[in-house]
């Protein structure tokens, strides 16, 4: 804000100032500092902003310390909740993913699915935080969830150039192995350990499970 002032005074130092004012008139002059006013108005804006943002960032940093030193996983849930409740957009979405983590680590299976799945279709969630959160309770339903209803919700997300792309394909490999399609899970493991591009973990964990399914 000091620096907009500074180029003002400079500005009004300046001797054409008396041109203008002869040239256009004492309202062309106020447009000019109107214009002035505003745009300082604005880089305050944007100056009160990023101190908020930066103060919510301390917040969130904060509170998960917190979480991170406290031993019961649901007791750490409850902290994120009651969080949430006030949390700027961007902050309530990564405490809800790891509110439903915690519940999860608490054997609160159910109440984490019903986490991820509400992240999962809130349309003012980001839709690569959507995306994972339904990654996230497709992997907890994986051993006795609906094979069907699984694979429908994953298909779009290993689609190619979707983000988690692998992590899904994997998951439908999983399914496939726990339906009795050792085929089909076969096909997509092979497909997983072929690709280059496949993050190294998971080409290393697809690579194993061919090994242990043994030849075709």
């Amino acid at each position: 804000m000091s620096d907009i002032i500074r180029e003002v005074d400079e500005e009004l130092r300046r001797e054409n100032w008396e041109i203008l004012w002869k040239k256009y008139g004492k309202y062309a002059i106020a447009a000019a500092v109107s214009l002035v006013l505003g745009t300082a108005a604005v880089v305050g804006w944007r100056e009160f902003d990023r101190s908020q943002r930066m103060a919510a960032g301390d917040a969130f940093g904060a509170l998960i310390a917190e979480v991170e030193n406290t031993k019961e996983p649901a007791q750490a849930a409850d902290m994120l909740a009651a969080y949430i409740q006030d949390a700027p957009d961007g902050y309530a979405t990564l405490a809800r993913l790891r509110e439903a983590k915690l519940r999860a680590d608490a054997g609160e299976r159910e109440a984490a699915i019903m986490l991820y799945d509400t992240l999962a279709t809130d349309s003012g969630v980001e839709p690569l935080f959507r995306d994972l959160a339904a990654l996230y309770s497709v992997r907890m339903q994986v051993d006795g969830g609906d094979p069907a209803t699984l694979n429908t919700r994953l298909s779009p997300l290993a689609a190619d150039g979707q983000p988690w792309r692998y992590t899904a394909r994997e998951l439908q490999a999983v399914i496939a192995l726990n339906s009795g399609d050792s085929a089909g899970a076969r096909e997509i493991f092979t497909r997983l350990a072929d690709d280059m591009d496949t993050p190294d973990s998971l080409r290393t964990r697809a690579t194993e499970m061919l090994r242990a399914m043994g030849p075709s």
